[in-house]
């Protein structure tokens, strides 16, 4: 598996864990067609925004297994909500070795890299 970056994939998170398949990788394939893959920082401002389009990451899900996200978690978001949130201001910061290159079929590699928390990207 490839990152954005055209090497190999990391992991995003075990605790929590995190990914499509709960493996701590922003991984996909065809049965996941929201497309976890962009490997995340949670901010306040996104919690509240992902929350606001109907998609609540805070709250835990029994059910499913979900915890809850909090400030400072990583997590493999859908491509397209955390595109929809960069339009909007509110995007949260992208770990560019830990996000799939699949990603690029939805958002360009510039702004990823601009909302980087990667180490090429530290100044």
């Amino acid at each position: 598996m490839k990152n954005v970056l055209g090497t190999e994939l990391k992991p995003c998170s075990l605790s929590p864990i995190t990914g499509y398949y709960r493996d701590g990788f922003c991984r996909t394939d065809h049965h996941d067609t929201g497309r976890h893959t962009v490997a995340s920082i949670m901010t306040e401002d996104f919690l509240n925004f992902t929350s606001s389009r109907g998609n609540d990451l805070s709250t835990p899900n029994i059910i499913y297994g979900f915890p809850g996200l909090k400030v400072g978690d990583r997590w493999c978001l859908c491509a397209l909500r955390w595109k929809e949130a960069y339009e909007a201001g509110f995007a949260p910061p992208v770990i560019l070795e830990a996000t799939h290159e699949r990603t690029l079929d939805f958002i360009d590699l510039k702004v990823l890299i601009e909302k980087s928390k990667s180490p090429q990207n530290q100044s």
